[in-house]
């Protein structure tokens, strides 16, 4: 599944969800990587 994570103020990265961790960020992975960050929520389209 694919997430999107916030690493700076800036900077978020999309990649394959690989883990959650006690403090709340998430990991992804992008290629040989894996990016930490705090996970942007998901936004519901209106019905």
């Amino acid at each position: 599944m694919l997430r999107t994570i916030r690493l700076g103020s800036c900077v978020s990265v999309q990649g394959i969800f690989e883990g959650q961790l006690p403090d709340g960020r998430v990991q992804v992975r992008v290629g040989d990587q894996i990016f930490v960050g705090q996970p942007i929520s998901t936004v519901q389209a209106a019905a």
